[in-house]
């Protein structure tokens, strides 16, 4: 039976990058008073000896564990969280620190319990992460450590939120339907119980209205589905047959729309422009044709709440709402 090959030790790094214990310790925890030929050498010599410092040991000397603690309430729409949570354990990666992930799945008691189950980790700072962009209670009373809020906004004015900008990715939908020249467009939307559902509706109108433009008809809210983006579609022609362009509240609207206009005999974009939400890949780019849509930068929106959260680690005092701008991605559903 093979024996177990020991552990590595500082002193064992020490001794082979040919310096002090107190040296080499120095050196892999980045402090400035090594040379930079020496760090190189005991970092080196940590590779080749596989050796990796206890994070747990040095939390107890530094008073913090370089870890976050992140709190979801839906991990199932995966369609938002996951960029989200990417996006953030990229940053944290950046900075050699870790990513605890815990999903409440909606549960009050679960996420109670996973508060206490972070803290007990003794986490330095926690992001909640949201699933909806929309109001969302706040949490910082039960965690006495530093909160940032991803993809929702926290109901107290005093916490710091960093959601998507729906009216500003609805801005930049509008104004590019506006530059191309189209006079008659309409709205087909999600939920309106749904707050990113209301403000691309009310920044499409103020668009308009700054160019002089009606809005066809009133915005079509409904489900956020390619189903109800057919039946909307087709109502929408039936009582307003000279519509020049549709903006839809989410790719899979937009998705549904383009079936219609196309069993109508209505060409995209010549007689129809079209333009979606998301930047949902499997449906923008499936469609016929490709949907020119707006990207929440989601992945940013991730990276952004931890920068956040290291400022308000390093003390900064921060409040209020961020709001990370989208992009839009021009295809051919607009420009042929």
């Amino acid at each position: 039976m093979g024996r177990t090959r020991a552990r590595a030790t500082l002193t064992d790094v020490a001794k082979r990058a040919g310096v002090s214990v107190a040296t080499a310790s120095k050196a892999l925890n980045s402090r400035d008073e090594v040379a930079p030929a020496t760090r190189r050498r005991v970092q080196q010599a940590a590779e080749e000896l596989a050796f990796y410092p206890n994070v747990l040991a040095r939390g107890l000397v530094s008073g913090n564990t370089r870890t976050i603690g992140l709190l979801t309430d839906e991990l199932t729409s995966a369609r938002f969280a996951i960029p989200v949570l990417l996006g953030a354990e990229n940053a944290l990666g950046n900075e050699q620190m870790s990513v605890l992930l815990c999903d409440a799945r909606g549960d009050a008691i679960r996420r109670r319990h996973y508060i206490q189950t972070l803290l007990a980790r003794q986490v330095d700072g926690f992001i909640i992460l949201g699933d909806a962009n929309d109001l969302r209670q706040s949490l910082t009373r039960d965690i006495p450590i530093p909160v940032v809020y991803a993809y929702c906004e926290s109901d107290n004015p005093a916490d710091l939120s960093v959601i998507a900008d729906d009216a500003g990715g609805a801005r930049l939908a509008a104004e590019h339907l506006v530059a191309l020249g189209r006079k008659r467009i309409a709205h087909i939307t999600g939920d309106d119980t749904y707050r990113a559902a209301r403000d691309r509706a009310a920044a499409l109108r103020e668009v308009l209205d700054s160019a002089g433009l009606p809005l066809i008809g009133d915005p079509l809210f409904g489900q956020w589905s390619q189903r109800w983006g057919r039946h909307a579609a087709a109502r929408l022609l039936s009582a307003h047959p000279d519509i020049d362009a549709i903006f839809c509240g989410n790719d899979q609207i937009a998705s549904g729309a383009a079936d219609t206009l196309r069993e109508l005999g209505r060409h995209v974009p010549d007689d129809v422009a079209l333009v979606g939400y998301d930047n949902w890949e499997v449906f923008a780019t499936e469609c016929r044709p490709p949907l020119t849509t707006v990207d929440l930068n989601l992945e940013q929106l991730g990276a952004t709440a931890v920068g956040q959260l290291f400022a308000i680690l390093d003390g900064e005092t921060r409040s209020g709402v961020v709001r990370q701008p989208g992009r839009l991605v021009v295809r051919g559903s607009t420009v042929p």
